[in-house]
């Protein structure tokens, strides 16, 4: 009898996973904004409002992008320049692989369907003339070749996808609450499928309990839609709640750039730390015995920024290098960038 041979064929290994590299949407390199401050019958230029002084960032494909800082940061500068509402002063602006500063007037029309904005004022951004179907309906007959029929069709799913009746499509924007009206603003910001929603304090306006709603419905429609965020605001606690990446602003400049668990958690510049400490916690008691850092004096001027860090005329932890010298931008771990004389280099 014949021994049964058996056949062991040797298994190739598994290749190794190679990580997944996240695609960059939009990419800013040392942008500048300035507006000249102007003087006498000649209107000659004798100064500048340096209201966005050379930041740089990334924005992942399908992320948020917080943008906090106190008013006067030039936080929604940032924005407006970013969709070329503003012509930058100096710096590059890179959208999906193009320069945004080659693009012609004819050129910066077909692109705009893939950028859009939400505004501060609901009131305000929305034609009071104007019904809710021809508001929404107003970027398709600009930018897309529908009939009658479809618009309207395409109208009312926007304002179902937003939490609206689509029977109140007839109805004027005074007829709407707050938050309603925001949704309207949001219905027609993503009526074209944008790829980049800047959001400049969406939620600033609205009683606090419909804040909480309308992010919620920006993180459902992001999820839905593949949208790609950047968030503007001074409420670090909603901050937290949408954003992947936080990037804090003082006088036009970014101070510390991370994920948003990396800055919460461990918190590098002096100016972050000060904004964390001012935003109240849910916990009475705990409030009642955390350390709260008060910031003294107000915002200096962007037509005459102090020297060296901008931040020195009201930091804490103040040094004479910090008065001297501009810090350079670090990263100090890995996605965590911070520009401060006093947070020690890895």
């Amino acid at each position: 009898m014949e021994a049964e041979m058996t056949v062991v064929q040797e298994q190739a290994p598994e290749a190794p996973e190679v990580p997944e590299v996240p695609e960059v949407l939009v990419s800013v390199r040392d942008l500048k904004k300035h507006f000249p401050v102007t003087k006498g019958a000649l209107r000659r230029k004798v100064g500048a409002v340096r209201a966005v002084d050379g930041v740089s960032f990334d924005i992942v494909r399908g992320q948020t992008l917080g943008l906090v800082g106190e008013s006067g940061s030039g936080k929604s500068t940032i924005g407006r320049t970013l969709l070329r509402l503003e012509e930058p002063t100096e710096g590059t602006v890179i959208f999906d692989g193009g320069d945004m500063a080659d693009l012609s007037t004819s050129g910066l029309r077909k692109l705009r369907p893939r950028m859009q904005m939400v505004f501060q004022d609901p009131h305000a951004c929305l034609n009071p003339r104007m019904t809710v179907s021809s508001i929404i309906g107003e970027p398709l007959v600009e930018h897309l070749s529908m009939t009658s029929r479809e618009r309207n069709e395409r109208v009312e799913e926007l304002l179902g996808l937003v939490g609206l009746n689509p029977e109140h499509a007839n109805r004027y924007p005074h007829e709407f609450s707050g938050g309603q009206r925001q949704r309207i603003g949001i219905a027609r910001a993503i009526s074209l499928n944008p790829d980049l929603i800047v959001c400049d304090e969406p939620i600033a306006a609205l009683d606090v309990s419909i804040q909480a709603q309308v992010v919620n419905l920006m993180e459902e429609l992001q999820d839905l839609l593949g949208l790609t965020y950047l968030f503007i605001s001074h409420d670090l606690g909603m901050i937290r709640h949408i954003a992947d990446r936080v990037a804090v602003m003082y006088l036009g400049r970014i101070m510390e750039l991370a994920d948003v668990d990396g800055l919460y958690d461990n918190p590098l510049h002096p100016y972050t730390r000060a904004l964390q400490s001012s935003a109240p916690v849910p916990d009475p008691a705990a409030e009642a015995i955390r350390e709260k850092i008060v910031l003294e004096g107000d915002i200096p001027s962007p037509s005459s920024p102090p020297p060296g860090c901008v931040f020195s005329t009201r930091c804490p932890e103040v040094v004479d290098r910090c008065r001297r010298e501009v810090p350079v931008w670090r990263e100090v771990a890995p996605g965590h960038g911070v520009a401060c004389h006093l947070v020690p280099a890895t």
